[in-house]
C-alpha cells in the first residue's frame, strides 16, 4: 500500500443452497460488507454498523486473522491499517456474513501485499477457510454460482448472470450459528438416498436455468440434503412457506444455514409478497432483496467516503 493510499473493499452477501443445491449453489444479494483501510501505526478495526459493535477491534478481528494467514501463505507481512467496517449483512442469519468477511480479508491481503492473486486463487483460498464454494463464490464473483470444491485438490465453479426473479427474506430475531445448523445433519446418506437427492438437485438447476420456476420450487420442496433436518431449528419455516406460496411465491428455502427463510417469486411480484409477509410475521425483519451481479470490488479513495449501497 502506498503511504497515503486509502482502499475500499465492497463485498456482497449471499444466499446459499437454494434448497437441494447444498454446499454447491450460491446467489449474491444486494447486502454488503464494506471495508475502508488506511495506513496506520497499528491495526485497528472500527465498526460503523450497530450490529458489528461487539466485533474485536484489534488483531483478534476475524478479518485480520484471515488476511494475516493469507499474507503468511505468500511470505508477506501485513502493514498496519486503520479499518472502518460497515455491513448491511445480518450476522449469523444465513446471508453469508462470514463468507463476505473471508472474501474481504483475502482482498485486503491481496492489496496490502501486492499479491496479484487471480480470481481462481482467491476462490481456492476462500474454500480452504469456508469449506465450500457457494457463499464465497457468490461474494467473489456475483450472480449465481454453481461450484464443486474437493478440498485441497481443486475447486471448479460456473458463474451465471442471466437469471431474473424477485426474492423476499424473512429474518427471525434470533441467530443460528452454522456449527449448530450443521450438527443436526447426518454424517452420511445411503447410496440410494444420495442418488435421489442428487437427481433432485440436478433438476432444480435445470429448471432454474430454463426459467421453469414452478419446477424449481417443486425441487426445493423435495430437498433431501438439509431442509428436513434444519426445519425444527426454525419454528416459523412451515408457516412462512405456506403464507409465501399462497401469496405467489414459486419457491421457499432456508437461506444458507438459516434461520433466514428466502422466498422466490416472479419479477415484479416481490413488493406485494413482502407486504403480505411483513404483516403476518411482524416480529421478524421482512425485506425484499435482489440479485447482485457484481462480486467483490476494490477501489482507491482520495478520502474516506463509505459506500454501502
Amino acid at each position: 500500500m502506498v503511504s497515503d493510499q486509502i482502499i475500499q473493499i465492497k463485498v456482497p452477501g449471499s444466499t446459499a443452497n437454494l434448497g437441494p443445491g447444498f454446499d454447491s449453489i450460491g446467489l449474491a444479494v444486494n447486502r454488503y460488507l464494506t471495508l475502508i483501510a488506511e495506513p496506520s501505526n497499528e491495526w485497528e478495526f472500527t465498526p460503523l454498523s450497530e450490529e458489528l459493535v461487539n466485533t474485536p477491534s484489534g488483531k483478534d478481528n476475524f478479518i485480520y486473522l484471515i488476511a494475516n494467514q493469507v499474507a503468511a501463505t505468500y511470505g508477506c507481512q501485513l502493514p498496519p491499517c486503520r479499518v472502518t467496517v460497515t455491513s448491511t449483512i445480518p450476522l449469523a442469519r444465513g446471508l453469508g456474513s462470514s463468507a463476505a468477511a473471508i472474501i474481504a480479508a483475502i482482498e485486503l491481503a491481496n492489496e496490502l501485499c501486492h499479491l496479484q492473486l487471480s480470481a481462481q486463487q482467491k476462490l481456492q483460498l476462500a474454500c480452504q477457510y469456508e469449506g465450500h464454494p457457494d457463499n464465497v463464490g457468490a461474494s467473489l464473483f456475483g450472480g449465481l454460482v454453481i461450484g464443486s470444491s474437493r478440498g485441497d485438490e481443486d475447486t471448479d465453479l460456473i458463474q451465471i448472470d442471466h437469471i431474473s426473479f424477485d426474492m423476499v427474506v424473512v429474518i427471525p430475531s434470533y441467530e443460528l450459528k452454522t456449527k449448530e445448523a450443521r450438527s443436526v445433519l447426518p454424517s452420511e446418506l445411503s447410496f440410494k438416498e444420495a442418488v435421489k437427492a442428487s437427481s433432485i438437485s440436478n433438476v432444480m438447476v435445470a429448471a432454474l436455468l430454463t426459467k421453469n420456476y414452478n419446477m424449481m420450487g417443486k425441487m426445493m420442496d423435495l430437498d433431501l440434503f438439509h431442509h428436513r433436518y434444519r426445519k425444527p431449528l426454525i419454528p416459523e419455516f412451515t408457516q412462512i412457506q405456506k403464507a409465501a406460496k399462497e401469496s405467489g411465491a414459486f419457491g421457499v428455502a432456508i437461506s444458507g444455514a438459516g434461520p433466514t427463510v428466502i422466498c422466490f417469486t416472479e419479477s415484479g411480484r416481490g413488493k406485494s409478497l413482502r407486504y403480505v409477509l411483513s404483516s403476518e410475521f411482524d416480529k421478524a425483519i421482512v425485506d425484499e432483496v435482489s440479485i447482485e451481479t457484481k462480486g467483490s470490488r476494490v477501489s482507491s479513495l482520495s478520502h474516506i467516503n463509505v459506500d454501502t449501497k
